[in-house]
């Protein structure tokens, strides 16, 4: 099973005040585009580290590219609400994203996704997402700060007209 990492920004007292004089919508919806700034970040590290497979791998084998096409980030709603929004960056799997495309041939299924990222007995390990994390985190807490910081900004902007 695969262990969740998570960023928590501490000390930003200020900043939670500022989020409480606002209406709920708008603190809301600045949260959320904030920590969407920030997972952004992380997604599109883990999209150029995800290794690619330089042929086609045969008939029934997904297409060179399904990893990093595969390469998602997810708001949570039930985790989410005015004080806190969660985001996953992760790698979409399952039988509904088999055989897209036209043709059948873009699929979306990265089923293989943790053999690649863990390793396996057969095979050594080629992470992406763990490395990705380790090296955007602080430029993704940068980035929700700055995306915070613009909201709040706007909201307070159009509250005084």
């Amino acid at each position: 099973m695969a262990k969740y990492e998570s960023v928590q920004i501490a000390g930003l007292d200020q900043l939670a005040e500022a989020l409480r004089a606002l209406p709920q919508r708008v603190a809301q919806n600045g949260l959320r585009a904030a920590v969407y700034a920030g997972a952004k970040v992380i997604r599109d590290e883990a999209k150029l580290k995800a290794p690619v497979a330089t042929a086609a791998l045969g008939a029934n084998q997904p297409p060179p590219g399904t990893l990093k096409r595969s390469i998602i980030m997810k708001q949570i709603p039930e985790l989410s609400g005015a004080q806190k929004q969660t985001f996953f960056v992760t790698v979409r799997h399952g039988k509904k994203y088999r055989k897209q495309g036209k043709k059948g041939t873009l699929s979306q299924d990265a089923w293989y996704w943790r053999f690649v990222e863990f390793g396996t007995v057969k095979m050594s390990a080629r992470p992406f997402l763990r490395p990705a994390f380790d090296l955007k985190k602080n430029e993704a807490v940068t980035a929700i700060t700055d995306r915070l910081a613009q909201r709040i900004e706007q909201a307070a902007q159009e509250l005084k007209k």
